[in-house]
C-alpha cells in the first residue's frame, strides 16, 4: 500500500419509511430547521474526513434536487436500489473510479441525524489498522427474549448480542465484493452481515446511545433534544 488511504461515505437513502405514515420518506421530514437527511449529511460532512459522500437515491425522487446540499461538491448522487444493499452498491460504483480496494467506506443510514464527529472518529482511530473493519454498535441494557409468535421459548445472554448501529466501516474492495457475491441474500440486513456470510469477522466499536435511527414519528422529538443537547 504505497498510495495514500482514502476514506469515503456512502448513504443509502433510497427507502419510503413505510412506518412513519408521512406523506414522504422520513429522510425528509422535518427535524427543527431542516430535513433528516440534511442533518445527516451535515454531521458526516462536519468530520472532515470524507473525500466524498455519495448518496443513493430512488430515480422518482422529487425531494432530493430541491436540496442546496444535494449540489455540495463533496456529494455525489447515485441511483437508489430496490434494497438497502443494491443501494450500498451503486453508491460504491459511483466513486469506484476515484477509490482504490483498500480505502475505508463508512455506511451511514439516511435516517440517523444525531451522528458525532466524535463517534465517526472513534472508529476510524480503533479499526484503521484492522483487516476486516467494523461497526459502531450499543450493548443491550435490557433483558432480551426469544420468542415464536407471543410465546417466550428463553431468554438470550445480553453479554453477547449488541445493537448495530451505522457508520459500519469496511474496505472497498473487499465491502464491493462481499456485496456483489450476496445479492438478494435476504440474511443481508446490514453491511457487516454480507461479510459475516463471507467468512469476516468485523469487529464492534462501542457507539452513542443518542445515535438513534428515526423510524417512528416520535423519533423525531427523540432526535431533536438530543441534537440540543450534543
Amino acid at each position: 500500500m504505497n498510495h495514500q488511504i482514502h476514506f469515503w461515505a456512502v448513504v443509502p437513502a433510497a427507502g419510503v419509511g413505510k412506518r412513519m405514515n408521512a406523506d414522504r420518506p422520513k429522510q425528509y421530514l422535518e427535524l427543527g430547521d431542516s430535513t433528516v437527511i440534511e442533518h445527516t449529511l451535515s454531521r458526516l460532512l462536519q468530520a472532515g474526513v470524507f473525500s466524498a459522500i455519495a448518496v443513493a437515491i430512488s430515480e422518482e425522487d422529487p425531494y432530493w434536487p430541491e436540496l442546496a446540499l444535494s449540489k455540495h461538491e463533496k456529494i455525489i448522487t447515485a441511483p437508489g436500489g430496490k434494497e438497502r444493499a443494491d443501494s450500498v452498491l451503486s453508491g460504491l460504483k459511483s466513486i469506484g473510479d476515484k477509490a482504490n480496494d483498500d480505502d475505508w467506506v463508512l455506511v451511514h443510514d439516511a435516517a440517523r441525524p444525531c451522528l458525532t464527529s466524535e463517534d465517526i472518529l472513534k472508529l476510524i482511530d480503533v479499526l484503521k489498522n484492522d483487516e476486516v473493519g467494523g461497526i459502531l454498535a450499543l450493548s443491550s441494557h435490557d433483558t432480551l427474549k426469544n420468542v415464536d409468535g407471543d410465546k417466550i421459548l428463553g431468554t438470550l445472554d445480553r453479554r453477547h448480542i449488541w445493537r448495530a448501529l451505522t457508520p459500519q466501516m469496511f474496505r472497498f474492495g473487499m465491502l464491493r465484493a462481499a456485496l456483489e457475491a450476496t445479492a438478494g441474500d435476504p440474511r443481508i440486513t446490514d453491511e457487516a452481515s454480507a461479510l459475516e456470510i463471507q467468512g469476516f469477522v468485523p469487529k464492534i466499536v462501542e457507539g452513542r446511545p443518542d445515535n438513534i435511527k428515526i423510524t417512528r414519528p416520535e423519533d423525531l422529538a427523540l432526535a431533536q433534544f438530543y441534537m440540543e443537547h450534543q
